[in-house]
């Protein structure tokens, strides 16, 4: 399990490796090109809330921690659905990853 930590106090948020891996690439993208975006994802079932979303800018500070060594080989697939998703105006948020191209 992965972890993506948001802003200057490190709010964490739990990711799977392999979803983590996926969101990096979308998400630098994004942030390469200077475009502003938000991101949800739902809350395990022990939190309070069910889902959460953030604004992510240039201006955010990010890390991305993997548990697992090495990069999962990516799903062109998923990464071109999860950047139109984060392009849109509900952005982006994760989904489950296509299986036929995995």
């Amino acid at each position: 399990m992965g972890t993506l930590y948001y802003g200057d106090a490190r709010a964490a948020i739990a990711i799977g490796d392999r979803e983590l891996a996926h969101l990096r690439v979308v998400m630098i993208s994004k942030l390469r090109r200077k475009e502003p975006f938000a991101f949800s994802w739902s809350k395990p079932a022990s939190e309070s809330a069910d889902r959460s979303t953030i604004w992510v800018s240039s201006d955010t500070l990010l890390e991305f921690e993997f548990d697992e060594k090495g990069t999962p080989e990516l799903n062109r697939q998923w990464l071109e659905h999860l950047s139109q998703a984060a392009s849109s105006a509900a952005g982006l948020s994760l989904v489950p990853e296509p299986e036929a191209s995995r």
